[in-house]
């Protein structure tokens, strides 16, 4: 008969994960809820089992071996399945997960939520914000809403908002002396925008019959959230999504000073994973986001 072959333990697989994410064994330890030797002890259960060191330490840092590399791509993989079959057997004890850019959650999306949560008490939405310019779908996102240049062809993607470009100011920015009644009033203002990304500024003044670019002075943020408030403590004109601007310009927080909104072909979709439909309040979501998208298009 063949002997019982023992494994690792699923815990030590989850430290040696978050020792390599971290970097540290300590931040390892504060994520996992135990000490730093408890944390050490497990690893040290991982080079015995499998008779290799994981790791390289040295005063300043520490990094895999090429064993350690091996075993953490099966640790990776084995804790990934155990997540999807969890989520497959038992969906309704989690939350729906969505994944956005933090301004779309924080200027479109949680002023919403209230109806959200009124409508259906028994769902817990999880969203996860990114703040990087793409958003990437994740293993452990349900969904995840993104900027298109154009509507996507995928039927499983429902279009939010068609992207409308506006210029947007705090209400006293411009006075008598010194106007912001037209495109011509901008060279004396400073423009918004994000580092990475001015193509909307280009967009919305070539339309408008503004000046290029360099002809304007500029102070970059890294967030789209950080443009708008600034323009909003009246650092400038920011570029935006009207539908992103509507909250602060109904409280007056921001206004739109010249000009009508340049619509593009880029809209704002959330596209469900494959196996979001395993959630058991898949299609309620899916349903109440229809109407979130009606209403802003009436």
């Amino acid at each position: 008969m063949d002997k019982i072959r023992h494994v690792p333990s699923l815990q030590a697989l989850q430290a040696l994960v978050e020792v390599s994410d971290s970097g540290s064994f300590t931040q390892a330890a504060q994520k996992l809820c135990l000490t730093q030797s408890a944390v050490s002890r497990k690893i040290q259960q991982l080079e015995s089992h499998f008779g290799v060191p994981m790791f390289v330490r040295s005063s300043r840092s520490i990094r895999l071996t090429p064993e350690g590399e091996q075993v953490l791509g099966s640790a990776r993989s084995i804790l990934e399945q155990l997540k999807t079959l969890e989520d497959r057997l038992s969906p309704q004890k989690r939350p729906f997960r969505i994944r956005m850019h933090v301004s779309l959650a924080v200027r479109w999306l949680l002023p919403k939520l209230s109806d959200f949560y009124r409508r259906h008490p028994e769902i817990s939405l999880s969203i996860e914000t990114v703040a990087t310019e793409v958003v990437e779908p994740a293993s452990d996102s349900d969904a995840y809403i993104l900027y298109l240049a154009e509507p996507s062809s995928d039927p499983a993607c429902l279009t939010l908002f068609e992207e409308a470009l506006v210029p947007v100011c705090a209400p006293g920015l411009g006075n008598s002396i010194h106007p912001l009644d037209s495109v011509d009033d901008l060279v004396r203002f400073p423009l918004l925008h994000r580092s990475a990304d001015k193509q909307a500024w280009i967009d919305w003044l070539a339309a408008n019959g503004g000046n290029s670019l360099e002809n304007y002075r500029h102070i970059p943020f890294n967030l789209d959230e950080l443009a708008l408030d600034a323009a909003a403590r009246g650092l400038g004109v920011a570029m935006t999504d009207m539908t992103l601007a509507e909250e602060s310009i109904d409280r007056g927080v921001l206004i739109v000073p010249f000009g009508q909104p340049l619509k593009t072909r880029g809209v704002y979709s959330l596209c469900p994973q494959p196996s979001a439909a395993a959630h058991p309040a898949c299609s309620l979501i899916m349903q109440w986001f229809a109407l979130q998208a009606e209403r802003d298009a009436g």
